[in-house]
């Protein structure tokens, strides 16, 4: 019987939980830490926490699927390394996002920055010190289990270096990010593709593909043109889900109360089409709250209604599906020249990106 991809999602899923599980076990005797460095080993176990506490493996997937592109049978060594690499680096993100939003909890918890300051209530500095260290501590891992794997060497080196580029565009994403928030008048939606290209697709769609042609032996470099337009088109489709969910989904389903983007003063693709949409009195309401870290609920509903009366919410609905279809054709192209499952995967994947409830 053919495996449902939904069911090997799962199961590569759960296989890196426990790899993951094992190399933090690992981890306090690889660091070269001082005997007597309580907070080195406190970091550690912060880390460990934020890093197996859920999390949907998705750039696992990835990684595995893009592999099974060219073969079956690619070697777990490679595959194993390159997944660690890939999920440290988005616990790197995890950190200083949290920190740079001052978030309290992230996947059912505190965030790294709240565990510190909760340690350290007296002394904010040690907590915003400790916070980014650990963030940057994770940076390094990531390339870390790169560079102290088996990996034949010019394998090693390819991948640092995708891991290495990955990492600065999207430190440039998350500047940009926050320039974007500073736009007036309200930026223009290829700024927005831009920003979400930069900050989310390179690290969590066209990292992960790169790798896992470099895994089962391909250089990427031959197909970069296709694996970067695809990987641009379903992360504009992730990060449009993403701010669709933040202003019209609901706490039950995303785990998180909504109207976030709208508190912390983003231009989201949501927040900017409601600025584009509406004038007078409404545009005045979505404005006041606008950045107001206060704003109470109603005020958010009543903004969430203003948006679904002007057709906000289906038009973004409609620009996902857009995107998830220019992202299903890129890999439809795929056909004949890589294995068929595979290309199945990358075809379905837009489109599970857009239909998710969290």
């Amino acid at each position: 019987m053919t495996e449902q991809p939904q069911d090997r999602a799962a199961r590569i899923g759960r296989r890196f939980d426990t790899l993951f599980a094992e190399y933090f076990d690992t981890l306090g005797t690889a660091l070269d830490a001082p005997s007597f460095s309580r907070f080195t080993m406190d970091c550690v176990g912060l880390l460990r926490d934020l890093s197996l506490r859920g999390g949907k493996r998705m750039r696992v997937v990835l990684l595995h699927e893009a592999a099974r592109l060219v073969r079956d049978d690619a070697p777990s060594e490679a595959l194993d390394a390159a997944a660690l690499s890939v999920e440290l680096l988005q616990t790197h993100g995890l950190v200083h996002d949290d920190l740079i939003d001052d978030s309290a909890t992230r996947r059912g918890g505190p965030t790294t920055y709240y565990a510190y300051r909760e340690r350290f209530p007296e002394d904010p500095r040690a907590a915003l010190g400790l916070t980014v260290l650990a963030g940057d501590l994770a940076l390094a891992l990531s390339l870390r289990v790169l560079l102290d794997s088996g990996l034949p060497v010019g394998m090693r080196q390819a991948m640092v270096e995708v891991q290495t580029r990955a990492a600065a565009d999207t430190f440039v994403g998350q500047i940009v990010d926050l320039e974007r928030d500073f736009a007036d008048p309200v930026p223009d939606v290829e700024v927005l593709h831009d920003v979400a290209d930069r900050k989310s697709a390179r690290y969590s769609v066209l990292a992960p593909m790169r790798l896992g042609l470099l895994a089962a032996g391909v250089e990427p470099g031959a197909h970069e043109d296709e694996l970067r337009r695809y990987a641009r088109l379903v992360g504009v489709c992730g990060q449009m889900r993403d701010d669709w969910l933040d202003l019209f989904g609901t706490e039950e389903t995303t785990g998180k109360p909504t109207g976030g983007d709208i508190r912390e003063g983003r231009r989201s693709y949501a927040v900017t089409r409601l600025l584009t949409a509406v004038v007078g009195p409404e545009r005045a309401t979505i404005e006041a709250a606008l950045g107001d870290r206060s704003c109470p609920p109603d005020t958010i509903a009543e903004i969430r209604d203003i948006g679904e009366r002007h057709g906000v919410a289906a038009l973004l609905e409609a620009d996902m599906r857009l995107h998830a279809d220019r992202a299903r054709l890129v890999a439809e192209g795929w056909r004949g020249r890589w294995r068929a499952e595979a290309v199945d995967f990358f075809e379905r994947l837009p489109r599970w990106s857009v239909e998710r409830t969290g």
